[in-house]
């Protein structure tokens, strides 16, 4: 071994050091920062590392040198620009975006080595094996992502999108699959199989992201999350490179791990999400207007007096406090009552917003303190001694109807917030969540509506509640 494989190990091994503590940092919001800083240092040692390796083997022309310029400049501008300018509600897509550039560079680097390679001769398995699980998987997640993404950005409808046979059709695409894999092992100089193989891995990934509901939306990202993981571990058997297969790893582990915690907070079968079946299982009972709704409205006044007299107070956000941008307010007004010696908490679902830990993000962006971010089951517990509960554009993740069968969120586990003494919902209408289903907590006896936008709302609620505190 040379000094330079030597020093390229070790910086490999350093890099791979990062990358684990890094993750497990971000198991905390108070030290994930942190631990996204050091992996993105680990990933700049490999980087750096890897363009040192290829100059000093010398096997690379101009044109190529070329290309890898101009691909590091243009990747890392874009990631810069759109990380730094994007709205907090504009992250889901971008995530699941990046879950698609992953895939699908992932797949090319499958396809380039089976090309280069398998130029007539037959592909060893411990390398043909790993191409056809990079082009299946990378395939499947850049096709998905996209379709994901563009359900998130609204330019693909977020309701489940079936049409007749399309189950027959996932079927035939996954026999497509095996049939070019199969093709491709054994007959390597034959590149049809590689379009089909390629061909099939995009379909499947168009049939399984297609009919998602827009309420299992956070299930499907951190599916498509590990499915990135896994295809850059494949990308990293197939080219024999370190770095790549302990990231993809680690990604591909966690993803994987967030899916099962997904799928168990919406009381989803993982089962049925691999088999293309988001959204398709729900009943129509239990549609918008199947529960009598006869809310009882209230004021921004009304409110800031509740919340001045309150002792305890809980706060469950949702997505309409994120598409409204409402994040500050919601900080400034739990502010304002703590200086005042009431108890201030934040009652999170795991599945609230549109992604997972969507909502963390938002209120850590404005330094909410982490302690009063209270995941389900410790809020679940402390409802029954709240005086307000106040409800932020959030719906299906407190509707009691969960707690019934025969309706598309039967067992999902949600917040108890009809325990509270008192709740107040924050809507801008009475349109339900994206399960489709009415809430029928907007009429109970405790609850009462406040019709406005989030971000308008809160500020009213504010200059009311201060009249009250300062008296």
């Amino acid at each position: 071994m040379t000094g330079l494989q030597t020093c390229s190990s070790l910086v490999y091994l350093v890099s791979a050091i990062c990358y684990v503590i890094g993750v497990h940092l971000m198991r905390s919001p108070k030290t994930a920062r942190k631990g996204n800083g050091l992996s993105c240092l680990g990933m700049a040692l490999a980087v750096v590392m890897i363009v040192i390796t290829i100059i000093a083997d010398g096997k690379i022309n101009a044109a190529g040198w070329i290309a890898l310029v101009a691909g590091l400049v243009l990747g890392i501008l874009y990631g810069v620009v759109k990380a730094r300018k994007v709205k907090m509600t504009d992250v889901p897509q971008l995530v699941s975006l990046f879950n698609a550039v992953g895939g699908g560079a992932a797949a090319t680097i499958g396809i380039f080595d089976y090309l280069q390679v398998a130029n007539g001769t037959h592909l060893a398995l411990i390398l043909s094996i790993p191409v056809v699980l990079d082009v299946i998987i990378g395939g499947t997640t850049f096709s998905g992502s996209l379709i994901a993404t563009g359900k998130l950005a609204g330019h693909v409808s977020g309701k489940p999108i079936i049409f007749p046979g399309s189950r027959l059709c996932n079927a035939l695409s996954i026999i497509a699959m095996v049939v070019g894999a199969v093709w491709m092992i054994g007959f390597p100089q034959n590149y049809w199989a590689l379009v089909l193989e390629l061909v099939a891995a995009l379909v499947f990934g168009l049939l399984m992201t297609l009919p998602i509901g827009g309420a299992d939306m956070p299930v499907v990202v951190s599916l498509l999350n590990a499915f990135t993981g896994l295809a850059v571990a494949f990308a990293g058997f197939v080219i024999d490179h370190q770095v790549l297969i302990i990231a993809g790893a680690l990604v591909g582990a966690a993803g994987t791990i967030l899916t099962l915690q997904m799928a168990e907070a919406m009381n989803r079968s993982v089962a049925n999400i691999l088999a293309g079946g988001f959204g398709g299982g729900a009943s129509d009972a239990g549609a918008a207007d199947d529960v009598p709704v006869n809310v009882k409205e209230t004021s921004a006044d009304d409110i800031g007096l509740q919340l001045a007299y309150a002792h305890n107070v809980m706060i469950v956000p949702g997505y309409g406090l994120a598409a409204a941008q409402a994040q500050h307010e919601v900080a400034e007004l739990a502010k304002l009552l703590t200086d005042h010696g009431i108890n201030v908490n934040y009652a999170i679902h795991p599945v609230a917003g549109r992604m997972p830990g969507h909502m963390n993000v938002l209120l850590a962006d404005v330094n909410v303190p982490y302690e009063e971010m209270k995941q389900m089951d410790e809020a679940n517990s402390m409802f029954e001694n709240t005086d307000v509960s106040l409800v932020i554009g959030a719906n299906d993740v407190t509707n009691p109807m969960a707690r019934k069968s025969g309706n598309a969120i039967s067992g999902m586990p949600i917040l108890d917030v009809d325990k509270s003494k008192s709740v107040v919902i924050i809507k801008r209408s009475m349109h339900p969540g994206y399960a489709g289903i009415a809430n029928p907590l907007f009429s109970d006896d405790q609850a009462r509506m406040f019709f406005a936008d989030a971000k308008k709302g809160l500020k009213d609620i504010i200059a009311a509640a201060k009249q009250y505190l300062d008296e």
